[in-house]
């Protein structure tokens, strides 16, 4: 079997979906606090890195995804699919996954 070597710009979404590069996770509560990492809790922002050509309409044509690349998004929690390259980490997500666009 094949060895696959994934990097940021081999990988394209399908459909619907948004690559998102997950932001860090805080280091420290707002009290000074610092955090072990067994009590940091997943990030739910990001920024999108990728994004497919959008959903099928029933006559063929394609609807816009309406995130871009480069837009810093706030997903839902346990949503998409968690992906590790190199020392980064990355979501796949469904676009109905997006609940907001962070200005």
């Amino acid at each position: 079997m094949a060895a696959v070597t994934l990097s940021v710009s081999t990988v394209k979404p399908l459909g619907e979906r948004v690559f998102v590069k997950v932001s860090e996770s805080e280091e420290k509560t707002a009290g000074g606090i610092l955090l072990p990492e067994t009590a940091k809790e997943k990030p739910q922002v990001g920024e999108v890195v990728s994004v497919g050509p959008g959903k099928r309409n029933d006559d063929g044509s394609r609807a816009e995804v309406e995130v871009k690349v480069g837009d810093k998004v706030l997903y839902s929690k346990y949503a998409g699919t968690d992906i590790k390259l190199g020392s980064d980490e990355y979501v796949l997500l469904a676009e109905k996954d997006i609940l907001a666009i962070v200005g």
